[in-house]
């Protein structure tokens, strides 16, 4: 079996059927001819993240959706990429980011996040309608505050994000965005080092050595806005296509009901190889096997939440979803993109409470062929 990837017609919402079907561990066969494992099982997919006989390198994990040699992955991760890396070499990374991210500083930035959002509220209110929500509100956001998290320069935003873009789409070669963007990340660097400022970037020089921090930059500016973006313009047409819902966006539980519904991340990721044989779900994962997780299916297990199938934004149990991950390399960032969720959702619809679609749903353009699932455009009139 191949990864599942067509989502029914009509359904943007939804994972591919087939999923649903699935016992929670079976066989999947990758494009490089590896026969490795897809886990659909929200326990199944708990225990491959937590369980430390399940690795993370690159150069031993397969791709359920491209050849692993496009982007180098049958390599060792360069020095700085931590996200693809097992401990000790995960941990010392993750150590000098985490006082970065922690849920304390990130609430320091909930005011200039709303402010943020109120000023391109004005420039959408002064435009007029119809406009292009993700160009002008979704995107914007999540890439003006990793910028000043970061001291990336905002004006270079059109650079930064068509390279992203490419980077992650499955049909494009990636590799010529990736370099470019490494190349710019990596002279920002030195820049930094000779002139620091208040940054994280300037704040880790001391730490760090120039390829280094240039990985780690990238990761995080990549993350930083792609993910977030793409979870408000698919969030803010899920809500306009469940109307019902939108009454419930002040309950904490919201944002966290979008991340288990959507899953933007959708195509097998994230992803671990076996160290040794182990048994998972009753099946022996062998030494070398790779196990794809599809969260969009993971996310709406029938044995862990209530009618999965359902948005309901109050819902009790959406905290659980692992939509952010779970394990050691959990989410690093998770509390500030549910900061920009919330601040995002909330002020778009009470600022413009009779937003709406302004083309037929179905004419929605959606990123069905990128790693990370949202919508190419969401134009909207109120």
């Amino acid at each position: 079996m191949r990864l599942p990837m067509d989502r029914t017609p009509g359904c943007p919402f939804d994972p591919p059927p087939e999923l649903a079907k699935l016992p929670p561990l079976s066989r999947l066969d990758f494009p490089d001819g590896h026969t490795g494992w897809l886990a659909t099982g929200f326990e199944t997919a708990r225990t491959v993240l937590s369980d430390p006989r399940f690795s993370n390198r690159q150069e031993l994990k397969h791709s359920p959706v491209r050849a692993t040699s496009q982007f180098g992955q049958d390599q060792p991760a360069p020095p700085g990429m931590f996200v693809t890396t097992d401990p000790p070499e995960h941990t010392r990374y993750r150590r000098l980011l985490t006082g970065q991210f922690t849920v304390r500083r990130m609430r320091l930035l909930e005011p200039r996040i709303e402010q943020i959002a109120a000023e391109h509220l004005d420039a959408m209110a002064a435009a007029g309608p119809p406009v292009d929500l993700v160009r002008a509100y979704a995107l914007p956001i999540p890439s003006l505050v990793i910028c000043e998290l970061l001291g990336v320069p905002y004006e270079d935003h059109e650079f930064f994000q068509e390279q992203t873009a490419r980077i992650v789409h499955l049909d494009e070669e990636g590799v010529p965005e990736l370099a470019a963007l490494a190349g710019y990340l990596g002279e920002l660097v030195r820049r930094k080092r000779a002139e620091p400022g208040d940054d994280l970037i300037s704040g880790l020089t001391g730490d760090l050595s120039d390829e280094e921090l240039t990985n780690l930059a990238l990761i995080l500016l990549v993350a930083g806005h792609e993910t977030t973006a793409n979870m408000l313009g698919l969030g803010v047409f899920a809500l306009l296509e469940h109307p019902e819902q939108r009454v419930l966006l002040d309950d904490d539980t919201a944002v966290e009901e979008l991340m288990r519904w959507l899953s933007i991340l959708h195509v097998g990721a994230p992803s671990r190889v076996a160290l040794e044989d182990v048994e998972v779900a009753g099946e022996l994962v062998r030494r070398g096997e790779t196990v794809a997780l599809s969260l969009p299916a993971i996310n709406r297990d029938p044995g862990q939440f209530t009618d999965p199938g359902e948005l309901r934004l109050d819902r009790a149990d959406a905290r659980r979803h692992l939509a952010f991950g779970h394990g050691v390399h959990q989410c690093l960032g998770q509390q500030l993109a549910r900061i920009e969720m919330r601040i995002g959702y909330r002020r778009l619809f009470e600022r413009f409470p009779g937003l709406r679609l302004a083309v037929p749903a179905s004419e929605v353009p959606l990123k069905e062929r990128a790693a990370v699932y949202g919508v190419e455009s969401l134009p909207v009139t109120w």
